[in-house]
């Protein structure tokens, strides 16, 4: 695989702008650097901790309910829902028990002053030398969005020597579009920005997102491109990302809507989402892409979009053709199928398998390209994750899945 340029080979200097320290929107420090990481929690903080996030999801729940009408089809998709997270309880739980006691996760950093503005930094446990850091936008049809879904993601790439920050953001309704790449964009620079005090390495940030996460993390991306390109005052550049990791992602949302109603995700619905049929071309970075400038598409970094054959929530055509919109604008872009996967497969039922993680796999291996070292320890040497759940249990989770 073609590795990405170096940040200083794609750019000049940017005009970067430092956040104004007084701000009450200045995102706070790592909680005593990376002394933080060790700190024990009491038991009862922790309890009460799982309560409030408990209670968070339980809420998103009803929101979601409330949002999309509770018609006799989505009365099938929530049972379904229910029935598929009972049978990968067991991985759930463990998982579940990981994120809310291991002190390698720190919960709910602040990162900028609006509602949800908060991550989750999962850290190796390996901290002699500064690691790679992968920020991940979570997915959750842009309604049901939240940093915890990307905990089994996080504790694999931990175990590989690579911090992640799973992001939370504003959510419909409480926020539409533009509210959820500016989210995404503000933890982009608290990133780039506080990576080191967490032993992360500021020359080593990635940016990845799963599903309506790939959505608003292309748009963040792009939209940034652009405004760099301009001249414009920003607080992060894009040549501080080495990779940009798209999975499962659409990118043409004016060829989704009647794909998304059909789901279940009513047109009404989506279109107040992404605030109407006529911003629907803004939000949809394949057409962005190819009106980009040649500045524009110098400044991106490496673009690997990862999509199963077997996703029907969002076709894997949308991942080849924004793959293929991207080469012809002379981006660096690529794209990886796995053949009969679903939109859950890759980022939930295959984790829970234990042993070798596709995605993990191809990912650590471009973050770990340069590092003989990482690779050894982490890749060549590395124990075999311990399957989480029965195989019975996930093929029969996987028929029944909403998704």
């Amino acid at each position: 695989m073609h590795q990405p340029d170096s940040p200083a080979s794609r750019s000049g200097t940017p005009r970067l702008r430092k956040r104004d320290s007084s701000a009450p929107s200045t995102p706070r420090a790592p909680p005593c650097g990376l002394g933080g990481v060790g700190r024990r929690t009491t038991f009862r903080e922790d309890v009460g901790h799982a309560a409030a996030e408990t209670y968070l999801v339980t809420r998103l729940t009803f929101i979601l309910l409330r949002s999309l009408g509770v018609g006799s089809r989505w009365i099938c998709q929530l049972l379904a829902l229910l029935i598929y997270a009972v049978l990968l309880m067991p991985g759930f739980i463990r998982v579940g028990y990981y994120y809310f006691f291991s002190s390698q996760v720190l919960r709910s950093i602040v990162y900028g002053d609006q509602p949800r503005n908060r991550l989750d930094m999962y850290i190796p446990t390996d901290r002699s030398k500064p690691n790679p850091v992968v920020v991940f936008v979570t997915g959750g049809a842009w309604i049901i969005g939240y940093k915890a879904w990307g905990a089994l993601l996080g504790r694999r790439l931990a175990e590989r020597g690579i911090i992640v920050a799973c992001v939370d953001y504003r959510n419909f309704p409480q926020g539409t579009i533009s509210d959820m790449v500016c989210d995404a964009s503000e933890a982009i620079s608290f990133i780039c920005d506080t990576a080191a005090s967490y032993g992360g390495d500021p020359n080593q940030i990635y940016l990845m997102g799963q599903s309506a996460g790939a959505h608003i993390a292309a748009c963040a991306l792009l939209e940034q491109a652009v405004k760099e390109s301009q001249g414009e005052e920003i607080y992060w550049s894009v040549t501080q990302i080495k990779s940009y990791f798209g999975l499962s992602g659409g990118y043409n949302m004016q060829n989704l809507v009647d794909h998304f109603h059909k789901r279940g995700l009513y047109r009404s619905i989506f279109l107040s989402i992404m605030e109407g049929r006529r911003s629907l071309p803004q939000f949809s970075p394949e057409i962005v892409a190819k009106k980009l400038t040649h500045g524009a598409i110098a400044l991106l970094p490496e673009i690997v979009l990862f999509h199963g054959t077997g996703d029907y929530s969002i076709p894997s055509s949308a991942s080849k053709i924004f793959g293929d919109v991207l080469k012809k604008a002379g981006a660096k872009a690529k794209v990886q199928l796995y053949k009969g996967k679903s939109h859950t497969d890759v980022f939930v039922q295959d984790p829970l398998r234990g042993g070798k993680d596709p995605l993990v796999e191809d990912v650590v291996s471009i973050i770990h390209a340069d590092d003989a070292v990482a690779r050894q320890k982490y890749d060549d040497s590395a124990p075999s994750p311990e399957r989480l759940v029965s195989e019975w249990r996930i093929m029969l989770a996987r028929q029944i899945s909403p998704f």
